[in-house]
């Protein structure tokens, strides 16, 4: 299988990114790579290098611009260049994570040579078209219902366990108590009030590394205009915010925490299953986030603890922290959960009975 796999940068990393000024563009795509950013969606195929897997960041001028100089295309537009990629390639099946920057009608220009095109979406997707993928794919079934009554063909895929992971899984000084790592904007309403519940706890060691939203930067700048008042940061947590982590930086953060604090994004109802639940876990810390309908080996008080309402945070941390025995072993079990049930080789097979 000639698997093609595209990817989107957030904004965030973007900031957070420093590279050569010049680089090839397989110097580029290495250096990419051993981030770790995203590679819980990254196919297996791309991650151990086989030839017939080909992987770009579609929305990467920088990148894409080395790839076009090289092949002697002179073009600096994504959309001509990331069909021209495809085309180089002999694609057979094109997978994308940036769908909402490749929408149907990009998949109407694709190539002959393509024979699938499968595309992950979960999140808030306003009125884009996805109906021209052959599959519409993540692992919140309550999405996917939304894609399906839209006229999508959908299917269940999650993220998979990176092995890089192991490398920081098991470290028994964990000198941070509590860490939170994520998105802070206009879909994340929800999360403010754990926060401010989690940045107010007496006697815990604690660290919040948030990405803003463009509203919440706003709110943030201006937190005196009532209007924005929602979508700014606590005061509690306006005070001790760090900037966000990604990759290795945030692996080797959550293993030196003793918890790590989750909370879904509001648009999930109530299935749960962000990424953080599987980073969480896949470095050996207690995942404590918020009750829902979680995907398979997640269970509260055996691989994960869980708290129904913000005001039972702070029970559940002094508890943790309490008895470190405890805390170890459900650190420990949803890391051997994670790792099983959720492997780079499952993802790949699972993958490969979507195309059929």
């Amino acid at each position: 299988m000639r698997i093609f796999q595209n990817n989107g940068l957030s904004r965030g990393f973007r900031s957070y990114r420093t590279r050569p000024r010049r680089n090839t563009f397989r110097q580029q795509i290495l250096d990419f790579l051993g981030t770790r950013f995203a590679a819980l969606h990254i196919l297996s195929p791309v991650l151990d290098g086989d030839a017939r897997a080909f992987y770009t960041n579609g929305d990467d001028q920088r990148l894409q611009t080395a790839w076009a100089v090289e092949q002697g295309l002179q073009t600096s537009n994504l959309t001509k260049i990331l069909l021209a990629q495809i085309e180089h390639h002999n694609t057979e099946v094109f997978y994308n994570l940036d769908p909402m920057l490749y929408a149907s009608d990009f998949v109407k220009r694709l190539p002959g040579c393509v024979r699938h095109t499968i595309c992950w979406r979960a999140a808030p997707s306003g009125n884009v078209d996805l109906s021209e993928y052959d599959l519409v794919v993540c692992n919140f079934p309550s999405i996917l219902q939304d894609w399906e009554r839209k006229g999508c063909r959908v299917a269940y895929f999650a993220p998979a366990y990176d092995p890089s992971m192991s490398e920081y899984a098991g470290r028994t000084t964990k000198p941070l108590d509590l860490i939170f790592a994520g998105g802070f904007s206009r879909h994340h309403i929800a999360r403010s009030a754990i926060l401010g519940v989690a940045a107010g706890l007496q006697g815990v060691q604690s660290s919040f590394h948030l990405e803003q939203g463009r509203l919440t930067r706003v709110a943030n700048a201006f937190p005196f205009i009532p209007l924005l008042s929602n979508f700014a940061y606590p005061r509690q947590v306006a005070e001790r915010a760090l900037k966000p982590l990604y990759g290795r930086e945030m692996y080797s953060a959550f293993a030196s925490a003793k918890i790590v604090l989750n909370g879904a994004v509001d648009m999930a109802g109530a299935d749960r299953g962000n990424m953080r639940c599987f980073e969480a876990t896949g470095c050996g810390s207690v995942l404590l986030t918020d009750a829902g309908n979680y995907p398979e080996g997640f269970v509260d008080g055996e691989t994960m603890l869980t708290y129904s309402a913000p005001s039972e945070i702070a029970s559940l941390v002094h508890r943790l922290l309490a008895d470190p025995s405890w805390a170890s072993s459900i650190g420990e079990a949803g890391h051997r959960m994670v790792k099983s049930l959720y492997s780079k080789a499952r993802q790949w097979n699972r993958f490969k009975e979507l195309v059929g």
